[in-house]
């Protein structure tokens, strides 16, 4: 048999400490964009080792519930708590603002995020991602789809975070990425919240899934399938 010329990036996020009980508490969330109410009194808590797939067709819903608990977006009322030993990491299903007009080689651009700014570390981070050679003094700004989220997942890895927040971080991927997305999130010892329309990506990494629709959340503690057969069983 010929050798597999399919390459895998390699995917593994590391924390830098083990966080505590309290994860994040969110009260009573309310934000309406362009006149509709996306997020109306939403209440949860985040539990120590939980794994979220936030599921449903509201995109907009769950996009706005991440960019509110990672600071990017200020709701209309309610309260959101990060616990004192949680770190965080975001990966925003929109990334243009961390391309667009930007001339710095990939090199450079992952430098703005490291603690370490060696080429040898930079080079070891982005030889994970696939970016191997000369591929690393290619202008972000030129980059393919895939190869910008390859790039926003290295600035993940680095922060070395206890809690991942990631916004449908599969779009744009090939199977091969996504396979070892999937591992990394599975593997990973800490709190995952996360977005996607992958059925077996998201059997395999959740073990807590919310739906978000018209507003309201449904939170049940379980798997994707369990959670898909409680919906069909509880049909209007």
């Amino acid at each position: 048999m010929p050798a597999s010329s399919r390459r895998y990036p390699y995917v593994g996020f590391q924390m830098e400490r083990e966080p505590g009980k309290e994860i994040l508490a969110v009260e009573d969330l309310t934000k309406t964009i362009d006149g509709v109410k996306v997020l109306d009194r939403v209440s949860f808590r985040v539990n120590k080792g939980d794994k979220i797939a936030f599921v449903g067709q509201d995109e907009i819903a769950t996009t706005t519930l991440f960019q509110i608990i990672t600071g990017e977006m200020e709701p209309d009322s309610g309260s959101y708590k990060w616990g004192g030993t949680t770190t965080q990491s975001y990966f925003p299903k929109d990334n243009s603002a961390y391309f667009d007009g930007i001339k710095l080689p990939i090199l450079q651009w992952l430098s703005q995020y490291a603690t370490d700014t060696t080429e040898t570390y930079l080079r070891g981070f982005l030889g994970k991602m696939l970016f191997s050679g000369d591929d690393v003094l290619k202008p972000v700004d030129v980059l393919s789809g895939g190869e910008k989220v390859r790039c926003m997942l290295s600035r993940m890895m680095m922060y070395s975070s206890n809690v991942l927040v990631l916004d449908q971080p599969t779009n744009h991927l090939d199977l091969e990425s996504i396979t070892a997305v999937n591992d990394g999130l599975a593997e990973f010892k800490g709190v995952v919240l996360f977005s996607s329309y992958d059925h077996q990506f998201i059997q395999t990494v959740a073990n807590r899934i919310m739906e978000l629709e018209n507003g309201q959340l449904l939170d049940k503690m379980m798997t994707y399938d369990d959670f898909l057969e409680f919906k069909s069983k509880n049909k209007n």
